[in-house]
């Protein structure tokens, strides 16, 4: 079949990889001039599947208060007059209890731990290289209450049988030595030694560069400004170089997916929550982190990126603008060095800004949807690196009509109750079959 992708961020890129492996005909369209460009370029380097889980968790609007609060607070929300931001606001807040966090972390971890999976199958069947290392992820506390509240996560990660260990400060050292130098900051931490970290922006260019030599034809500084369609299934992708047609096609534009498909009556949850990094060199070996450490009370990564550290992080509600607001850079500055005083030089940091696309209840949406030949890969919030690969391969083969190799149960957009059957039928050549 013929398909287009749109988007080449890292959840694109792998998209495109998996279909034209499946043997299909593919071109990718987007509007800058190379893959990773946007929210994939400089991420916190996690590829994190024990470490799933959603914002939406019990109590989250009395952190949401105490975080607001802080000095180095990981939450910033900027009011407008949006009624998408106040919309996602509520949902996210209905899902901020126990059941819904339950089943929301399930579902993540499900397509987190297959993707990760099939991140290592494609690394060890084509030599794929991106400054990876699989040294697991430490979540560190700085607080007994923190070490109790990471029971419901636990229990968790025991139903999906995801590894990890309960440590405290000396085991906490012995897994990241430089965390010796700050023993007293810390309580204990969460080890989940099967995560992994990576730059995303340098695997993304390198699996282009393999979708390229199976046959994958990019189409950058390309802008897309519409799907047309008969009424029952997508005809074409209209953007400034002219209209192009295929046999399906995939929506893989992070926050920028919704305007697209709202005209099919698809009205996806996925909001822009801004988020910034640091990319800084290493200057002491012995001061840096081995692989990521996760502050708790900050929701700030720091990571292990070859001979760089990425601090990535923060929460900031202001819609679509990508402002490099000089103020959001405290936080990060504020852990890297209170963790890892030596490790880096903050004086040659490189500050970005991207939009996590995120939905209220956490997880990812990907696969079919009621237009017969419309599938979407979006969604996945600050775990799309995490999720890429796994992704791109159920997306592919739900493209191709083919028996996914986990449940898609709740990863679809049937989740949100509309036209749930018609989400749900099953695709043959990637056209739905019509209702009885």
């Amino acid at each position: 079949m013929r398909v287009i992708v749109l988007g080449s961020g890292v959840i694109g890129v792998s998209t495109a990889y998996f279909l034209a492996k499946a043997g299909h005909e593919v071109t990718v369209v987007d509007r800058q001039p190379g893959p990773a460009l946007e929210t994939s370029y400089a991420n916190a380097g996690e590829v994190s599947p024990g470490y799933s889980a959603p914002w939406a968790a019990p109590g989250l609007m009395a952190k949401a208060v105490k975080w607001m609060l802080m000095k180095h607070s990981p939450l910033v929300i900027r009011p407008k007059l949006d009624p998408a931001m106040w919309s996602w606001c509520l949902k996210l807040l209905a899902n901020a209890n126990e059941r819904s966090y339950e089943i929301n972390k399930g579902r993540m971890v499900r397509l987190a731990e297959y993707s990760r999976d099939c991140l290592r199958a494609l690394r060890d069947e084509t030599g794929i290289r991106y400054d990876e290392r699989a040294k697991g992820t430490l979540q560190v506390f700085r607080t007994q209450k923190q070490v109790d509240a990471a029971a419901t996560d636990m229990a968790v990660l025991d139903r999906f049988k995801v590894p990890y260990s309960l440590l405290d400060v000396e085991g906490c050292a012995a897994v990241e030595p430089a965390l010796r130098l700050v023993k007293e900051k810390i309580v204990g931490g969460l080890l989940l030694p099967g995560d992994e970290t990576g730059d995303c922006f340098r695997f993304t260019n390198a699996l282009a560069a393999l979708a390229t030599e199976l046959g994958v034809e990019f189409r950058y500084n390309t802008a897309i400004r519409k799907l047309e369609s008969d009424g029952r299934r997508v005809t074409g992708v209209v953007t400034d170089a002219g209209t192009l047609t295929a046999d399906a096609y995939v929506v893989a534009m992070g926050s920028y997916s919704p305007m697209l498909v709202k005209p099919f009556g698809l009205d996806l949850p996925v909001y822009p929550v801004k988020g910034y990094s640091l990319t800084l060199p290493i200057i002491n070996e012995a001061g840096a982190p081995q692989s990521t450490v996760m502050d708790e009370t900050h929701k700030i990564a720091v990571t292990r990126l070859g001979d760089r550290i990425r601090v990535g992080g923060t929460a900031e509600l202001t819609g679509f603008d990508l402002t490099l607001r000089p103020g959001r850079r405290g936080p990060l500055d504020h852990v890297v060095g209170d963790l890892f005083p030596a490790g880096g030089d903050l004086s040659k940091a490189e500050f970005w800004t991207g939009l996590r696309p995120n939905t209220p209840d956490g997880t990812p949406i990907v696969g079919p949807t009621p237009v017969r030949n419309l599938f979407l890969n979006t969604g996945h919030g600050t775990l799309g690196w995490t999720m890429a690969a796994g992704s791109g391969r159920v997306v592919a083969d739900a493209v191709g009509g083919r028996q996914t190799e986990i449940d898609m149960d709740g990863l679809t957009v049937a989740r949100y109750g509309r036209s749930a059957a018609d989400a749900r039928r099953p695709t043959v050549g990637g056209v739905a079959r019509p209702a009885a």
